[in-house]
């Protein structure tokens, strides 16, 4: 995860008792929902969600997903995921690092791999289509 950032940014989320096992810390599946609205922050900043995508033509679906559990986040603690892009030109690749708050101890790593898929020919595409490109000229450093 030392990729340098093309964009980040960071979503805080207090752990809520829905998303805890019996042992008052989180289910390990919830991360995968914590992921998602931090990635859906990220894509904002750059006004691609996934509506957008849509409208352009194309859906980014995801095709991998790794998680490293390193500690437990805890009921009602709050939790803060760092997320960044890293990757844009034939995939998009977002790192994440979730921390506590209070501590700043992280509790999980990971990132994800979303490829672009045309929507009416349901093919993937091999590079990224130039709406994302334009979309992220802005904040590409040469």
């Amino acid at each position: 995860m030392k990729a340098n950032p093309i964009l980040s940014t960071q979503v805080e989320m207090e752990v809520q008792f829905f998303d805890v096992d019996s042992m008052r810390v989180v289910w390990h599946g919830n991360y995968v929902k914590y992921l998602e609205v931090a990635r859906c922050e990220l894509l904002k900043m750059f006004d691609y969600n996934y509506i957008e995508m849509e409208r352009c033509g194309h859906v980014w679906p995801i095709v991998d997903m790794r998680i490293k559990y390193v500690a437990s986040a805890k009921l009602s603690e709050i939790i803060v995921i760092e997320t960044s892009l890293v990757e844009y030109e034939t995939r998009i690749k977002i790192n994440y690092v979730v921390k506590s708050k209070s501590t700043g101890q992280v509790l999980t790593k990971a990132h994800t791999i979303q490829v672009a898929v045309d929507v009416s020919s349901q093919e993937m595409l091999y590079e990224a289509p130039q709406v994302l490109l334009d979309k992220l000229s802005p904040f590409i450093k040469e």
